[in-house]
């Protein structure tokens, strides 16, 4: 293992900045514990019907648990400065437009394929089957339900042309504006999908204020970590918005769909954490284990990223005929379920693995030996060809 932490550490280019790919990892992470830790598929009565639940409706104090794990703000942070770095490198190589735009999203979507023919097959077998409509409504949900971070952010990256000088201020008063007419001037709900695009170009384009070199300084990060936490803080005990930063099933108000202000201010401290916490991951990353297991992870990104509520529901339904099991088929209502479900977290991640190994090359592509080159280590002789794989950004 060290010897192959050892190759992936030589082989990567000494110009990349590691940091930005340790955040990404981190964010996968984030998103991936956050749902396998609040999200719960509850069996009904005749053991048979599925429905979601979160433990957040029925524990709200849980609600900080939410602040660690939702982290989409770094994402987008972390996509607008890889996007708007690369758009102003291509050009400078001489690339068009539509051919940058078409490399993006080609590896964007090509991992989505496998997803959707999969989750269309499995569906309409479980239709077949006799299973409930209402069942396989959830199941094909939650599945599928990663897609419309994809769809904002393929939407943003093909805006980033337009988006390389844009301040963050003028998205981040469109939010204020349309919460202003929704909660206080009674305007239709409607318009809240506004910030859908609106709350995402915040953490986007202070990613490309970060390309532009203007959030190199400590005092940026701390300004927006400080500045986020007590707007987020002052929005929740005064303003009436809900603590937790992702959405609970019953609940009247959601801080994610759409974005509300308090969401966005949240993502704004975020945003802020991850600039201080650069330097700190650069020096981390000079150690070729830490840096070979983010590597890995991004080279996976995707992947991950869309299997993982598969690999969930997968373990779930398997189980089911056992019985219902406590954390896993069992409400979310009090802290046993949630140690229950903190045990379960090893066999999600087997799941998860197995989803891993089945769909990566529809994300890596086929293993070769030539070829274009990795954005993560670049070849070189000393290097198995195997060790060397395509990498593609989130």
């Amino acid at each position: 293992m060290r010897q192959g932490a050892a190759r992936v550490d030589a082989a990567t280019p000494a110009g990349r900045d590691r940091a930005v790919d340790a955040l990404r990892a981190f964010a996968i992470l984030g998103v991936v514990l956050g749902h396998w830790l609040v999200t719960a598929l509850v069996a009904g009565g005749d053991g048979t019907g599925l429905h979601t639940a979160s433990p957040l409706r029925h524990m709200p104090w849980l609600a900080p648990i939410s602040w660690v794990f939702q982290t989409l703000a770094v994402f987008f942070l972390v996509g607008g400065h890889v996007a708007t770095r690369g758009y102003s490198s291509a050009r400078a190589r001489g690339t068009t437009y539509g051919q940058w735009l078409r490399s993006r999203l080609s590896r964007l979507f090509k991992p989505v394929a496998a997803v959707l023919i999969l989750w269309t097959a499995a569906s309409a077998l479980l239709f077949v089957s006799g299973t409930d409509v209402d069942t396989i409504h959830t199941l094909a949900e939650l599945a599928l339900s990663p897609l419309w971070f994809l769809l904002v952010f393929a939407a943003l990256t093909a805006a980033t042309p337009l988006l390389l000088r844009l301040n963050p201020l003028w998205p981040l008063a469109v939010v204020l504006h349309v919460d202003l007419l929704r909660f206080g001037l009674g305007a239709p709900a409607w318009l809240g999908w506004v910030n859908v695009a609106a709350g995402w170009l915040v953490p986007y384009t202070l990613g490309a204020a970060w390309t532009r070199g203007e959030l190199e300084r400590r005092r940026a990060g701390w300004i927006l970590l400080t500045g986020g936490a007590a707007a987020t803080a002052a929005l929740v005990a005064w303003a009436g918005y809900p603590a937790s930063m992702v959405g609970v099933p019953g609940a009247g108000i959601s801080n994610l769909n759409p974005p509300t202000l308090a969401a966005v201010a949240f993502g704004l401290a975020q945003c802020g954490l991850a600039l201080l916490l650069r330097e700190p991951l650069r020096r981390a990353m000079s150690r070729p284990l830490a840096w070979a297991a983010v590597a890995l992870l991004n080279l996976s990104a995707m992947t991950i990223f869309l299997w993982h509520q598969t690999a969930l529901m997968a373990t779930t339904a398997t189980l089911l005929p056992t019985g219902h099991l406590p954390g896993l088929h069992t409400a979310p209502e009090n802290l046993g379920w949630v140690a229950a479900r903190l045990a379960w977290l090893p066999l999600f991640t087997l799941a998860l693995a197995l989803c891993w190994t089945a769909f990566r090359g529809y994300e890596q592509g086929p293993r070769r030996s030539t070829g274009r080159r990795s954005r993560i280590v670049r070849s070189r002789p000393t290097a198995r060809a195997s060790d060397v794989k395509e990498h593609h950004h989130a």
